[in-house]
C-alpha cells in the first residue's frame, strides 16, 4: 500500500548545504535526460521522415501533440501523488519509463509505431519535473527560491544541447535507430543514482510523528482556481512555448530545406557531416543561449522579487516581448551563419522565462498544493506549447507548401507563428498586476 507522507512548508531538516546543491544538481541532470529524450527527436525529424515517409503534419504529432496530451494528463495524477507520497521513489521510477521507452523509439518500423514508442516516453517524462518543483521548493530558501528553480531548468538547455549535438552526430555516423538506444540508456543508471542518494525530506518528520494533512483534488483545484495570476502565468507560457517547441522541432528542417547547399559544404569541411554539423551548431546555440537566459532569469527575478514579488512575472512579461521578433528574424537571412546566430538571441530571450514563471506559480500557492500547481502549470505549457505548437506550424506548412513550395511554406510558417510571443508578453503583464494579491507566504 501506498505510504501518505507529511507534507512540508520549509527547507528539508537535518541536512547540509552541500547535501541540497547536491540534490538540484542530481535533479538538474535528470532534467537533462529527460529534455535529451525530448528533443533527440527534432534533429532526427528529417532521417526519420525519409525513411518512414511521413508528412510534416506527422512529425509534428509525433514531436509535440501526441507527446504534450499524455504528458499533460498524466502529469495531474502523478502530481497529487507526488504531494502526499515519497516524490525521490516516483522520480526514479519515471526515469526508468521515459528512458526505456526512448530506447525502444529506434524499433519503430511505421508512423503508429513510433508515435506509441513517444507516447511511453511522455508517460515516463510526466513524473519528473511536479514531483522535482517540490522538492526544491523545500529544499531551497524562500529568497533563493527563482535561482534554485531556474538552476533546476538548465536542464531544459543542457538536455537539448546534447539532444542535438549527439542525435546529430550519432545520426551521421550510426543512423537514427542507434541514436534513440544511446540516448536511453545513461537514464537508466541515473534512476539507480536518484533511488539510493536522494533522501525524501517527508520521512524525517513521518519518523517523528508529525501529521500527515492532504488535500482532496478538488480542494487543490479550487485554490488554484482563487489564484488569477496563476492562470495568467501558465497561460503566457503556454504561449511562449508554442514557439520554443514549434521552432525547435523544425529547425532541422528548416535549414536543410533552406540552407542545404551550404551545410553540406560546412558538413564536409568539418568531417561531421551536414546532420552532424547542424546537430552541434543548433546544440551549441540552444543549449547556451537557453543556459544563459535560464540563469540571468534566476538571478534577475530573485534580485528584482526581495522588494517585490511581481519582479517574477515582470521580467518574462519583457523576455517574450522581445522574444517575438526574435524568432521570426532566424527565418530572414539568405546567409545560413547569420541565420544561426540569430538562433542564440531568440533562445536566450525565452529562456529568461523559466525561473520566474516557476517561481511565480510556487509563491502563490500551499505547500500541500506545490506539486499539483507544477502539474497544472505543465499542463497548460506542454499541450499549448509542445501539443499545439509543432502541430500548427507542421500543418500550416503543408498548407503553404501547395502554393510556395516546401521550403517557402515551413519557412513562412515558423515566421508567422512567433507572434504568439506578444500574446505571451500581454498575460504576463497582466499576471505583474495580479500577483500581490495572490502570494503566500
Amino acid at each position: 500500500m501506498h505510504q501518505r507522507l507529511a507534507p512540508v512548508s520549509g527547507t528539508a531538516p537535518d541536512v547540509t548545504p552541500g547535501y541540497r546543491r547536491y540534490v538540484l544538481v542530481v535533479l538538474m541532470i535528470a532534467y537533462a535526460f529527460n529534455m535529451l529524450d525530448r528533443q533527440i527527436v527534432t534533429i532526427l525529424a528529417e532521417p526519420i521522415k525519409q525513411d518512414l515517409r511521413l508528412a510534416d503534419w506527422q512529425l509534428g504529432a509525433v514531436t509535440g501533440l501526441a507527446f504534450a496530451l499524455f504528458y499533460t494528463v498524466l502529469g495531474i495524477p502523478v502530481a497529487r501523488l507526488a504531494d502526499r507520497g515519497d516524490r525521490v521513489a516516483i522520480i526514479a521510477g519515471a526515469l526508468v519509463v521515459w528512458s526505456g521507452f526512448t530506447i525502444a523509439c529506434g524499433f519503430a518500423r511505421s508512423f503508429s509505431e513510433l508515435l506509441l514508442m513517444r507516447i511511453g516516453v511522455a508517460t515516463g517524462e510526466a513524473g519528473c519535473t511536479p514531483p522535482a518543483h517540490a522538492l526544491i521548493t523545500e529544499y531551497a530558501p524562500k529568497e533563493k527560491r527563482a535561482s534554485a528553480l531556474a538552476f533546476y531548468s538548465l536542464g531544459i538547455p543542457l538536455g537539448s544541447l546534447l539532444g542535438l549535438t549527439l542525435g546529430g552526430l550519432l545520426a551521421d555516423s550510426l543512423g537514427w535507430r542507434t541514436a534513440f538506444a544511446l540516448a536511453g540508456a545513461p537514464g537508466l543508471l541515473l534512476a539507480v543514482v536518484v533511488a539510493l542518494t536522494l533522501k525524501e525530506p517527508r520521512r524525517a518528520l513521518v519518523k517523528r510523528g508529525a501529521p500527515t494533512p492532504t488535500l482532496s483534488l478538488g480542494v487543490a483545484m479550487a485554490e488554484l482556481r482563487a489564484k488569477r495570476s496563476f492562470w495568467l502565468v501558465a497561460v503566457a507560457g503556454g504561449f511562449s512555448s508554442f514557439v520554443f517547441y514549434g521552432h525547435s522541432a523544425f529547425y532541422g528542417s528548416f535549414f536543410l530545406r533552406t540552407h542545404g547547399e551550404a551545410l553540406g559544404r560546412l558538413g564536409e569541411q568539418s568531417g561531421l557531416g551536414s546532420i552532424g554539423f547542424l546537430g552541434v551548431a543548433l546544440g551549441l546555440l540552444v543549449g547556451v543561449g537557453t543556459g544563459v537566459g535560464t540563469y540571468l532569469g534566476g538571478v534577475l527575478a530573485d534580485r528584482a522579487a526581495r522588494t517585490d514579488i511581481v519582479g517574477y512575472a515582470r521580467l518574462p512579461a519583457l523576455a517574450t516581448l522581445f522574444g517575438a521578433p526574435a524568432f521570426a528574424l532566424v527565418m530572414a537571412p539568405a546567409s545560413i551563419e547569420l541565420s544561426l546566430a540569430l538562433v542564440l538571441p531568440a533562445v536566450l530571450a525565452n529562456g529568461l522565462t523559466f525561473g520566474p514563471a516557476f517561481a511565480a506559480v510556487q509563491s502563490v500557492v500551499r505547500a500541500e498544493v506545490r506539486a499539483t500547481a507544477a502539474a497544472v502549470l505543465l499542463f497548460l505549457v506542454n499541450i499549448i506549447g509542445l501539443g499545439l505548437g509543432p502541430l500548427t506550424i507542421g500543418f500550416l506548412s503543408d498548407l503553404l507548401a501547395q502554393h510556395l513550395g516546401a521550403e517557402a511554406g515551413l519557412r513562412w510558417s515558423m515566421a508567422l507563428m512567433a507572434s504568439m510571443m506578444l500574446v505571451a508578453a500581454c498575460l504576463f503583464g497582466l499576471a505583474a498586476r495580479r500577483i500581490r494579491q495572490d502570494e503566500v507566504g
